[in-house]
């Protein structure tokens, strides 16, 4: 009975995994258009900046009308882990929400909103199918791998990456649906016409002492800056929090001061998610203050409140340190940027396989061997601090444990 049981079991997972893929991919190819086109009417009217204080104030308004109050990327996770419920109007608020933020200027990313639109929609599709406690958390699994995949156009890297940040039994059990639903997703989206991030590293120098010893400080300055962005932003959401209580209050303010550093430097380089800056890295075009910059926004918008996510500012601080450290010590400026984006995504994230995948699709497997050693040294170098999803446990303490816990 129990053999059948679990046959059936496996079976919905399959069925409802390739129904989250079509839905992930359809509402991934949305958001991803939706966002490209209102940072394409902002870089037209560059005046369209000095209204992020009242795109904030209509965001919060949005949130606080669904009752959506401090649901964020943790809250998908969690319930993933913990089967904590989820708020049915996750995924408007936050399609809404991160909509706003890139047509006003707000320096976000869009892979964490994806991950709360799959985790969203997930949730609200085992609600109609009435599913059990296992099945709701394989199906927000599935949700946010499917996203991911559509939103960034890395498919085996989106599923790795779900299962090395939640890291709970069910995850391993869960492979095959999360591939099926992140692989669906990468397909339809694509057909729908979005593209996948893709960059040129150029040439990847010869492995010598003086590479290696170049590498090497490549990765100890990413780890550094790393410990400060995730530092950064969990204290200055707390004091954010702390001082201007009042949501509407924080995210107005937070959006000024925004409008006046941007004013300063006389740059929008900053404002929304800056891919067009990592690809301009890889080109061979890097401001040695970009990263420094970056940070300092992102941290601000996120603790002010604006919705979006931290994901693709991670990569940005990642490739233009990597990439200024690289014309620093004479080494080709797209390998930097490379070793750049593997130590913070990998520091960051706790997740150094997801890192390795997302590299390979994203710089082509050619770039596996040092985005391997890269992804690895960086992720025990920063276990001394936490992540910005607030984890600091990762794939290599969790499989030791395990194996120490066994072998007693």
């Amino acid at each position: 009975m129990k053999r059948l049981d679990k046959i059936k079991a496996y079976t919905l997972w399959l069925i409802l995994s390739l129904a989250l893929g079509f839905i992930g991919g359809v509402c991934g190819a949305a958001f991803s258009k939706s966002v490209e086109l209102v940072t394409n009417i902002r870089n037209e009217h560059s005046f369209l900046i000095y209204l992020l204080p009242l795109g904030g104030l209509v965001s919060v308004t949005i949130y606080k009308l669904l009752q959506i109050n401090g649901a964020n990327t943790l809250s998908v996770f969690n319930a993933s882990k913990n089967n904590t419920p989820l708020p049915h109007g996750l995924s408007v608020a936050i399609f809404g929400g991160g909509v706003l933020s890139h047509l006003f200027g707000a320096s976000v990313g869009r892979e964490g909103a994806a991950l709360q639109i799959g985790g969203g929609v997930a949730s609200v599709l085992s609600h109609l199918f009435r599913l059990d406690d296992k099945s709701r958390r394989v199906m927000l699994l599935c949700g946010m791998a499917a996203l991911f995949s559509a939103l960034f156009g890395t498919p085996l890297a989106a599923a790795v990456f779900v299962i090395e940040i939640i890291m709970t039994r069910l995850c391993f059990t869960s492979i095959i649906p999360i591939f099926i639903s992140s692989l669906t997703a990468f397909k339809v989206a694509a057909i729908l016409g979005t593209h996948a991030e893709r960059f040129n590293i150029g040439d990847i120098p010869y492995f010598s002492l003086p590479i290696i010893l170049k590498t090497a400080i490549i990765i100890i300055a990413c780890v550094i800056v790393c410990l400060v962005w995730c530092k950064g932003l969990h204290l200055a959401e707390h004091i954010a929090k702390k001082l201007l209580k009042n949501d509407f209050l924080r995210i107005a303010v937070g959006g000024i001061i925004i409008i006046v550093l941007t004013l300063l430097i006389s740059s929008n380089d900053y404002n929304g998610g800056g891919v067009d800056v990592i690809a301009h890295v890889f080109d061979g075009s890097v401001k040695y203050e970009a990263f420094a910059l970056k940070l300092l926004f992102t941290i601000i918008c996120v603790s002010a409140g604006y919705k979006g996510g931290e994901i693709v500012p991670t990569l940005f601080i990642g490739a233009t340190l990597g990439g200024a450290l690289a014309l620093i010590l004479n080494l080709p400026i797209g390998f930097g940027a490379a070793i750049g984006i593997a130590v913070l995504f990998s520091a960051s994230t706790k997740c150094p396989i997801a890192t390795i995948l997302l590299c390979c699709e994203m710089f082509g497997f050619g770039s596996i061997l040092f985005t391997t050693i890269t992804a690895i040294i960086s992720v025990i170098l920063s276990h001394f601090y936490k992540g910005i999803y607030n984890n600091s446990n990762h794939i290599i303490t969790y499989t030791l444990n395990k194996f120490k816990k066994d072998s007693r």
